[in-house]
């Protein structure tokens, strides 16, 4: 029996030890992280051309994508994609109402 308990006991102290571990690796890395840089070049992207009476009705971004959902005047929807980095328009999906 008093070997159970000094096994029990070894345990918790690994167990504490090894978890006080991670603990102090975790704060080292987050101390260590560098803000992150700013880029030097302005940003300078044409304007987007919408349809005429378009409304935006949700925005989605993804890694190097912008996404608009626009609501046209004759009641369908449209996605257009637009490229972050040089804000040029890549394409458009017509999302029509099933009838």
């Amino acid at each position: 029996m008093r070997s159970l308990k000094v096994l029990v006991v070894v345990m918790g102290v690994m167990l504490v030890a090894g978890f006080a571990t991670l603990v102090v690796m975790i704060a080292g890395r987050v101390a260590q992280r560098q803000p992150a840089a700013l880029s030097s070049q302005p940003f300078a992207a044409g304007p987007v051309e919408l349809p005429a009476g378009a409304r935006i009705g949700t925005i989605g971004v993804g890694a190097d994508r912008l996404i608009l959902e626009l609501a046209l005047p004759d009641g369908n929807r449209e996605l257009v994609i637009i490229d972050l980095a040089s804000g040029r328009r890549l394409g458009a999906i017509p999302l029509h109402t099933a009838r």
